[in-house]
């Protein structure tokens, strides 16, 4: 052996230099250290191991489930369907129980026997091609869903049929856009699909639905394929062609985009059930519909009286849209054959004065007891021209706004037996008066008493009357406002005209004016005017009539102004134009330059109202365009340049040609002649003989005449009796220039340019039978300071 070797042989193990001195056993190794000599450092100590994130999951998941299934457990399945789920058409009827009009979609609930196959699987194929097999919901389409909700895109539908069914027919469930709503949705559609069966779910599905211009399946098949067509007996093409219209309901009965989807869903229907569908795609042909759901329920005169029960109803509360799927039966209070009448009196009056379509007439007929509107005329069809006359245009009253100023002047004590000034108006010159002052369009001397004032409209009585009152001008605008009249406008009128308002500077419709003479027929008394009588939900009152009335005038007010109108028929404006053997009375009115006409006139029974006006339309250079069903256009045809703010014609209105006592007068005769037809003969109250004298000029004196010698004729060709020329009211101090006219013709400007001539832009008569904010005012009858003599003999 080498030095080597052996130096290598006898040296001590390496593992002898490990232990301690004292010879013990060396300990493990220790785990291994970083040089710094630190453990896990810096960001990793803030990293949980992965056991800790595993088992954090599994807890979390463990939680998020029995949530759910807590939230599952305690969502209820509705019990009730939404109002919108069973809407129905709301009915109209006259108030003998003739329909008028039906308003909102259609709905016919059928059962599922009642439904074609073919209908059925179209909305399956298009809609939920899995609903057979879902357990109502799907998966993707849930997820789908609410991630668009969460994330505010698009909102998507409930992608089951199980789900829309859900949601459009059962209440509780909202329209809402919201991730709570969504899920209880789910849940829902979960659990209706283990309480009822797939047709189950269907048939509600295919009753509520909105198919466009009816909801439910069996409405829509007949709205868009004829009244012999039903659910039961839809074919292929025409259950495609309902199913398309799902998802948008708004398209047009034939627009290509429903055409594009029509396609679709036929294909779908050959793909999921080829051995009933295979060969459709290739057979198929887009069915032919019908244009229009059928008559327009607005169409004709029925478009008018359906708006007038509208805005009524709007007022009390009750909304159109209410009406439209509430299922309402209304009755309104129009009658059918009043309503044919007040239409056939107006033509006729204009066929037989040959006017044309520039003349505007409105007709309103009230019941004087009760206040409702029994019939009107406000134009002849709807659609094309839903202005309505006597409820909308508001025109100057004329003179036929005397009546009132005559009801104020009894009210206060004063008597037919007064006399007024016939010439001149005391005092002469009066605030409002144009220059010149207020004059009359005819002579009938100095003194006429009140009843003769009345019959020939004399314009300077009645504004001295005004004057006379014992609060003015306020005793009359009260009095008006108390029988129905538009504050605002008799308010504005007093301020801006002042005595001209005695003599109908106000503005008025007809209808106010017809349920404002009912007061005379009516013993004194005021009821609103209304036209809804009653309104039914399921056999029961849910709307009463309207019949609150209050006095405006004495009943004995009432009893002596109808006997001075009475004379207006007997011998006076309109004498020659009663009803025969059946008493009535009334008032005509002719204003300014002949532009509005009037008759107003009653009998106990009916208070109908008559008005005429007449509109050109001009263009900018002066050329007259005849009017578009009764409207000045706005277009020009074949021109862009026109239009709503730049429109092609305006507005002038012109004189009629005519005063009251003509057409208006006319008219009123015709149509009440008709509406009395089988009606008993009714009286109206003996004169009261209200009210003392209270004369305002002097009573006129006979001049005497000379005793005729012995042989002489005392019935000579002087005598007015014997005269045919002479006035018949007028047998004392009558001058040769007295004549009796044929109308009041009465002038309330007399050519002042700045008295308001009309009313077209003044908007509706504010409030559908508004009962105004008047009073009635105070009697005279008893007081102290009443007058015991005549001015003349104190």
């Amino acid at each position: 052996m080498s030095n080597q070797e052996t130096m290598v042989s006898d040296a001590p193990p390496r593992r002898s230099r490990r232990r301690n001195q004292g010879g013990e056993p060396p300990e493990p190794p220790g785990p291994p250290t970083k040089k710094d000599g630190g453990g896990r450092g810096g960001w990793r100590r803030f990293v949980p191991s992965w056991k800790i994130v595993v088992a954090g999951a599994v807890v979390l998941a463990a939680g998020l489930f029995g949530m759910v299934m807590v939230a599952y457990a305690n969502t209820p399945v509705p019990t009730s369907a939404q109002d919108e789920a069973l809407a129905q058409q709301s009915t109209i009827y006259f108030r003998d129980g003739k329909k008028i009009a039906q308003l909102g979609f259609k709905r016919e609930i059928v059962p599922i026997e009642a439904m074609s196959q073919n209908v059925r699987d179209a909305a399956v194929a298009i809609e939920n091609k899995t609903f057979y097999e879902d357990s109502g919901i799907s998966i993707s389409g849930m997820f789908r869903s609410v991630w668009m909700t969460a994330s505010g895109q698009q909102i998507q539908g409930a992608s089951t049929i199980t789900q829309q069914m859900a949601r459009n027919y059962y209440d509780g469930l909202s329209q809402e856009v919201s991730i709570k709503r969504k899920v209880m949705e789910i849940f829902v559609a979960v659990k209706l699909d283990d309480e009822l069966t797939k047709d189950q779910i269907l048939a509600n599905y295919l009753n509520t639905i909105n198919f466009g211009r009816a909801f439910g399946v069996q409405a829509a098949a007949k709205a868009y394929f004829g009244s012999k067509v039903n659910a039961k007996n839809l074919t292929p093409e025409q259950g495609a062609y309902l199913a398309a219209r799902i998802q948008q309901p708004n398209w047009d009965h034939d627009s290509p985009e429903l055409q594009a989807r029509f396609k679709t869903v036929v294909q779908y229907m050959a793909e999921q059930w080829p051995d009933r569908y295979g060969s459709l795609p290739q057979t198929a042909k887009f069915p032919k519909t019908r244009k229009t759901i059928g008559p327009n329920e607005m169409s004709g005169i029925k478009g008018y009286m359906v708006k007038e029960v509208l805005n009524e109803l709007a007022a009390r509360g009750l909304t159109e849209e209410k009406i439209r799927s509430g299922g309402y039966h209304i009755t309104s209070t129009f009658d059918y054959k009043l309503m044919k009448a007040a239409q056939k009196a107006v033509k006729e009056t204009r066929a037989a004065y040959n006017m044309s379509t520039e003349f505007h007439a409105g007709l309103a007929a009230v019941d004087p007891k009760r206040g409702r509107v029994l019939a009107f005329y406000g134009g002849d069809d709807y659609v094309t021209d839903p202005w309505n006359e006597p409820f909308q245009s508001t025109k100057q009253a004329a003179s036929a706004f005397k009546p009132y100023v005559l009801a104020a002047w009894l009210q206060a004590g004063y008597s037919l037996k007064s006399f007024v000034p016939g010439n001149q108006t005391v005092p002469k010159e009066l605030p409002g008066q144009q220059e010149g002052g207020i004059t009359n369009s005819h002579n009938v001397g100095a003194a006429v008493d009140v009843v003769k004032a009345t019959a020939q409209s004399v314009n300077t009585a009645y504004v001295s009357m005004a004057y006379a009152l014992p609060n003015k001008l306020d005793d009359v605008k009260n009095l008006v406002e108390a029988a129905g009249f538009n504050q605002k406008r008799m308010e504005d009128d007093v301020r801006d005209h002042h005595y001209q308002f005695a003599i109908g500077s106000a503005l008025v419709t007809p209808v106010e004016q017809a349920a404002g003479y009912a007061i005379f027929a009516n013993g004194g008394k005021y009821t609103k005017y209304h036209v809804v009588k009653q309104v039914k939900l399921k056999n029961q009152v849910v709307y009463g009539e309207q019949l609150s009335s209050k006095n405006v005038i004495d009943p004995g007010v009432a009893a002596d102004a109808t006997v001075a109108m009475e004379a207006v028929l007997t011998n006076g404006t309109a004498q020659g134009k009663g009803l025969g053997n059946r008493r009535a009375a009334g008032k005509t009115g002719t204003n300014n330059n002949e532009k509005e006409a009037w008759f107003v006139g009653y009998t106990p029974q009916i208070s109908t109202a008559v008005g005429f006006y007449r509109e050109q339309c001009a263009t900018k250079t002066g050329k007259i365009i005849p009017p578009e069903h009764s409207n000045c256009p706005v277009y020009k045809k074949g021109s862009k340049k026109f239009g709503p703010n730049n429109p092609y014609t305006t507005v002038k209105e012109m004189p009629l040609g005519f005063e009251g006592a003509g057409p208006p007068t006319i008219a009123w005769q015709k149509f009440m002649q008709m509406a009395h037809e089988g009606l008993p003969v009714e009286e109206f109250p003996d004169r009261a003989e209200v009210g003392i004298a209270e004369n305002i000029v002097p009573s006129p004196t006979p001049t005497p005449t000379p005793t005729p010698d012995a042989g002489e004729n005392p019935f000579d060709d002087q005598n007015p009796i014997d005269d045919p020329n002479a006035n018949e009211d007028c047998l004392i101090g009558c001058g040769g220039e007295e004549t009796t006219p044929d109308d009041d013709g009465v002038t309330i400007d007399d050519g002042e340019g700045d008295a308001p001539q009309t009313a077209d832009d003044s908007g509706v008569a504010g409030g559908s039978g508004g009962s105004g904010g008047g009073s009635m005012p105070e009697s005279r009858f008893g007081r102290p300071d009443s007058m015991t003599t005549r001015p003349e003999d104190r």
